[in-house]
């Protein structure tokens, strides 16, 4: 009996292979935080009700962003702020699953503030966890939209001031004044009777979304010792003679018994359906662009694609992925955006597979292809070893220091000057790379032109880019 209930719950793995150090069997949250009860909670409430192995949790910035250190479940983390809406995404692509947005105050009701109120006003059926601990705990104690009237932070050292900060903003209040949302409580995790109080609320919210009835939500109250300069049995009295006053205790919205379930009908669509909606033309001779596998060595690579913005980078990158796609691989494309592209590095990484991808992200490409000298230089130890560096010769003034990679040096920009268009140096650099390789012909990578170049009276030109770059590799 007693080892049936010092057990570890199986929602939680037995090893914390994820956490960094060498103690892979604790939390790494502070003592007296609440963040431990909580997991627990929420946990148990997993195991009890058998949904493990469709459980997606996802922990956006702060505190609750190593929740993957632990549950033994599905996990994403997402931008700050932006859990409700990744939420929206997973639950109505997998409606089968159940997804649990883990966020504390800072990130909810600050950057996220619209997120979290457009997914309640549109009754999303996610369970949300909203921890409250009135700060920014991870990253040094600020003020966050929750900071109480004349509590003390690294940004308040006063006080917080209505009058120069507001009001400390009740969400569980705001959000049941909505219509959609079926479920809203908030709770303490304080001593032993409001902690009960708080696995039943989980319990219930978790059970609102198994039964499709909608989006739900429990605030929780929880110490935060560290952040609140305090021992856990004064972060514990704090929350009662300080926080409960303003945010007070109980439900502010059940209509989970007049509730009926709701189950989205599954839309199923065609390929040539899909090509439609999005406005693309329909592609023609898909199973006609797929050659035969390339070498060994060239297959399934990761790609790293980098050059001054307008340097046509992103573009590139676009016409492979979407090459790769109508030559009947998996493919993924993700931009970097942001203030390199005004004149540093901008750049995307692409990836062509045989296989499903499991990520979209390219930290050690197998090819890097690089448009400028900052990008060779950023970019070129990370490349794999045996991997291939293709880079413009005509703006680079130096070969890749690696003896242990392949290397085409093109002069892209002179022979994109001598077609009478600058701009047209990456297809000059597409054209090598696949001649090289042998990932895709380019048939398949031309026929992706009318999608990306929006002047229709270039497109021979690009074609004719690529052609020379195909014509460098192989003359």
């Amino acid at each position: 009996m007693s080892g049936k209930i010092l057990k570890k719950a199986d929602a939680f793995y037995d090893v914390y292979e994820r956490k960094p150090g060498a103690d892979k069997l604790t939390t790494h949250y502070c003592p007296g935080c609440g963040h431990g009860t909580l997991h627990k909670i929420i946990a148990e409430a997993i195991d009890d009700f058998g949904i493990k192995d469709r459980t997606i949790i996802i922990s956006p910035v702060g505190c609750s962003v190593f929740a993957y250190y632990y549950f033994d479940c599905g996990n994403v983390q997402s931008a700050h702020g932006r859990a409700p809406a990744v939420a929206t995404g997973l639950k109505r692509a997998n409606p089968e699953s159940i997804v649990i947005s883990y966020q504390g105050d800072g990130d909810i009701a600050a950057i996220g503030g619209n997120n979290i109120l457009q997914a309640a006003n549109r009754g999303e059926n996610i369970t949300v966890i909203f921890v409250n601990n009135a700060i920014y705990g991870m990253t040094g104690g600020q003020m966050a939209p929750t900071t109480l009237l004349g509590q003390k932070t690294m940004t308040t050292p006063r006080g917080r001031n209505p009058h120069n900060e507001g009001y400390p903003l009740r969400l569980s209040e705001l959000l049941s004044t909505l219509e959609s949302p079926v479920y809203i409580e908030r709770v303490a995790l304080t001593d032993a009777k409001n902690v009960l109080k708080a696995r039943k609320a989980v319990r219930k919210a978790i059970k609102c979304q198994i039964e499709n009835k909608g989006f739900s939500m429990v605030e929780a109250l929880s110490p935060c010792p560290s952040g609140w300069r305090a021992t856990p049995v004064e972060a514990r009295k704090w929350i009662e003679e300080k926080m409960m006053p303003y945010f007070k205790l109980g439900v502010y919205k059940d209509n989970t018994k007049g509730k009926e379930p709701y189950i989205p009908p599954k839309e199923e669509f065609t390929t040539s359906e899909i090509e439609k909606i999005i406005g693309i033309a329909a592609t023609k001779g898909k199973e006609e662009v797929r050659i035969e596998p390339p070498a060994a060595r060239y297959r399934n690579p990761a790609i790293k694609i980098a050059g001054f913005g307008g340097q046509g980078v992103l573009l590139l990158g676009e016409a492979l992925a979407e090459g790769g796609m109508r030559a009947g691989y998996h493919v993924t494309w993700l931009p970097s955006y942001g203030p390199e592209m005004r004149g540093g590095t901008a750049n995307c990484q692409v990836i062509i597979s045989d296989d499903p991808i499991g990520s979209p992200l390219v930290s050690a490409p197998d090819v890097l292809i690089a448009m400028n000298r900052p990008s060779l230089d950023r970019f070129e130890p990370d490349v794999k070893k045996g991997g291939l560096i293709i880079f413009n010769s005509s703006l680079i003034d130096r070969r890749p220091q690696r003896a242990d990679v392949e290397v085409i040096a093109i002069p892209a920009t002179e022979i994109a000057d001598n077609l009478g268009n600058t701009r047209v140096a990456n297809m000059v650099v597409l054209g090598s790379y696949i001649a090289k390789t042998g990932i895709l012909t380019k048939e398949a990578v031309i026929s992706t032109f009318p999608i990306f170049i929006k002047r229709r009276d270039l497109i021979p030109l690009n074609e004719e880019a690529v052609q020379k770059g195909i014509d460098w590799v192989e003359g």
